[in-house]
């Protein structure tokens, strides 16, 4: 069962959460404006409230929260209802898609992986950003988990586990980054993100579709 009741029920908590880190928030789309693709056609999987998507130029997402999705529209986003395990798209339908801190809000997320593959083109892109659970500031969230109304129902990931999942359902890794280096409430400029993972609490990985042939749907195999 996806996980957006808390969404639902404070959704103006959540927008207000990114006003009060604006620093941090502005540093994690500096990393993602990095590594994405100058053209072609884009989605966001967990597009929220389109705090991500409406300065990336993504138009299009999908997310399991009625109210996010309120206030994505009134950003002028197009959005749909769903789950990132059963995404409503055909084979091939996108050149690139994003995905930011929705992996530890995921029932499965071996089999959403699977599905945003299945979506992109054959060597589109993916474009993974997440709280990094072995970072210092993913260590905190973790001690303070359960005082969190959203992260309380996460399951947060390490960098090495997420490369794991990518790699097991057909994903090539291009690149790792790593920015929000800190406390948050000791940010109080945008900072410059880095390679690699460890330091930095939000990592993002981009990497591209391989080239293995799949049978999707019932009979679909990871790759390995």
């Amino acid at each position: 069962m996806p996980k957006m009741r808390p969404f639902d029920e404070n959704y103006q908590q959540y927008e207000k959460w990114f006003d009060r880190n604006k620093y941090a928030y502005q540093s994690e789309l500096e990393v993602i404006k990095h590594v994405m693709p100058e053209d072609g056609n884009g989605i966001e999987i967990g597009i929220g409230s389109g705090l991500f998507a409406e300065p990336l130029d993504i138009e299009i997402g999908i997310d399991p929260s009625v109210e996010m999705l309120k206030l994505a529209t009134k950003r002028s986003l197009k959005v749909c209802r769903g789950v990132g395990e059963n995404l409503p798209f055909k084979d091939n339908s996108f050149d690139f898609s994003l995905m930011v801190t929705t992996v530890c809000f995921l029932d499965d997320a071996e089999k959403s992986l699977l599905e945003v593959e299945r979506i992109l083109k054959p060597k589109g892109s993916f474009i993974i950003g997440f709280v990094d659970k072995e970072s210092p500031l993913g260590n905190i969230y973790l001690k303070f988990k359960y005082e969190n109304i959203f992260y309380r129902i996460a399951t947060f990931y390490s960098t090495i586990e997420v490369i794991s999942l990518l790699k097991k359902t057909g994903f090539i890794i291009e690149k790792v980054y790593q920015t929000v280096f800190g406390n948050l409430d000791d940010i109080k400029n945008v900072q410059n993100y880095k390679d690699g993972f460890g330091e930095g609490g939000f990592v993002v990985i981009h990497c591209k579709t391989g080239n293995l042939q799949k049978k999707y749907g019932s009979a679909k195999s990871p790759a390995s």
